[in-house]
């Protein structure tokens, strides 16, 4: 693509008002500078999206991109080249690296890594230990911060705040929202004696429901004593969704795709340890509560939890197989084909992905097509069907879960503060990202 300051977009189908409207959008190094039909602008490169739509830029707030630690499974340059592939114009980058982000140096770290190397927006959640539990106020100027990142039962990595006084205390001394990885400990200590090797549908009878609910009722509790504002992640199960319905004051609900779409036992069948995740993918019963809580507004924002390992990795006998698996380049696909098969409608499509991750994070000049806002843009083809392949996927893993998965929408452009990253589905090497700035 032709590097030029100005940008028009011509004859597209765009989100305006909640609607799909023709339109045409003009950009200027970086903003969007005009909306509307039959824009013209002398000396700008000219794209004509007849037959596609715009959507405001979508938003991947939950991600592992594993670097620094473990480039095989991925890096901020692959991880980002899967988010623009799938459409995803943003990211929040998770702290459970190694080392892990729990101080300013590796922050500052993490942020001089992404410069210059990411082909998306970024921003770095920062990670709370016991250690630091008691001083958190420097993060509220901390640029690039998304959030405050607490695991309260242990995941990959060494991130873990297990004792209730420190968890609490994380809650209570936060200056920005904290996001949480919600199972309690304890309870998972307690019931490792349900792991059966070679089984890995044990997986989800050892990391129970009750590990789930007991947590995220004990961290609602600290943010509603204390009046602070929690972010609860990957929510996995009925019983959470019914118990956070009523508890949403202080609190905000994350789920994920797979959450959405894959249920036990089935999937276990068809995949095996590649569906193995934390939390855990559950029965079908919990998959509609999740729903549930989709149609009735409890949960705000979907997430990927993008979270890499390699096939080799993956692949040993469980339970010395990790949890996780890819989701960045899949998330914008997933969601709007459920909008194209009318399981959501196209507002609440472009709420979970855009509006509320702004609202939410207070993320400035994003989340909606309008004049003065970031060009950050997600182009789709709504009329032909996409199938996702693990060939596809640019992650440094090479697979999916959702390998062979047909969808009603196909990725055709990324614009990323006005830069062309992916056209016509390929990428071009702009690496044009920046960090996220908060309100």
């Amino acid at each position: 693509m032709k590097e030029t300051n100005s940008l028009l977009l011509k004859n597209a189908e765009c989100y305006l008002n909640n609607a799909l409207k023709k339109s045409d959008i003009l950009i200027k190094d970086g903003f969007i500078t005009e909306v509307g039909e039959n824009l013209s602008a002398k000396d700008s490169q000219t794209l004509d999206c007849s037959g596609l739509t715009i959507f405001p830029g979508f938003i991947d707030t939950q991600v592992h991109f594993r670097e620094p630690g473990d480039a095989n499974k991925e890096t901020l340059e692959s991880g980002s080249k899967a988010a623009v592939l799938g459409g995803v114009t943003g990211i929040f980058e998770m702290p459970n690296t190694s080392p892990p982000t729990d101080n300013t140096e590796r922050f500052q770290d993490k942020l001089n890594r992404a410069k210059g190397r990411m082909y998306c927006n970024y921003a770095f959640y920062f990670g709370a230990t016991e250690k630091n539990s008691a001083d958190l106020n420097f993060v509220k100027n901390l640029k690039g911060c998304c959030g405050v990142k607490m695991f309260v039962g242990s995941s990959t990595g060494d991130l873990l705040v297990k004792n209730d006084e420190h968890i609490e205390q994380v809650i209570k001394n936060s200056p920005k929202i904290v996001s949480i990885h919600s199972e309690d400990e304890n309870l998972l200590n307690d019931r490792k004696s349900f792991i059966e090797e070679g089984n890995v549908k044990s997986h989800y009878v050892w990391r129970s429901s009750d590990c789930a609910l007991l947590s995220t009722k004990k961290v609602t509790s600290f943010a509603e004593k204390h009046k602070k504002r929690i972010h609860v992640l990957h929510v996995s199960t009925k019983e959470e969704i019914a118990f956070l319905k009523d508890h949403k004051q202080y609190c905000t609900v994350e789920t994920t795709p797979q959450h959405l779409t894959l249920f036990g036992p089935e999937i276990y069948d068809q995949i095996g340890t590649l569906a193995q995740m934390n939390p855990p993918i559950r029965t079908k019963d919990h998959m509609e509560g999740i729903w549930k809580g989709i149609f009735d507004h409890t949960v705000d924002v979907i997430g990927s939890d993008h979270a890499p390992h390699t096939l080799e990795q993956k692949k040993a006998i469980y339970p010395k197989s990790p949890s996780g698996m890819t989701g960045v380049q899949t998330i914008g696909l997933i969601m709007t084909d459920y909008y194209l098969k009318g399981k959501i409608t196209l507002t609440k499509l472009v709420d979970l992905l855009c509006t509320n991750p702004c609202k939410i994070f207070s993320i400035k000049n994003k989340g909606s097509i309008k004049k003065g806002n970031h060009a950050d843009l997600t182009i789709m083809n709504l009329k032909k069907e996409f199938i996702i392949r693990n060939d596809w996927i640019a992650s440094n893993c090479k697979w999916t879960a959702f390998n062979n998965y047909k969808v009603k929408a196909s990725p055709m452009g990324t614009i990323v503060n006005g830069e062309v990253v992916v056209w016509d589905g390929k990428l071009n090497d702009v690496k044009a990202g920046q960090p996220i700035e908060f309100n």
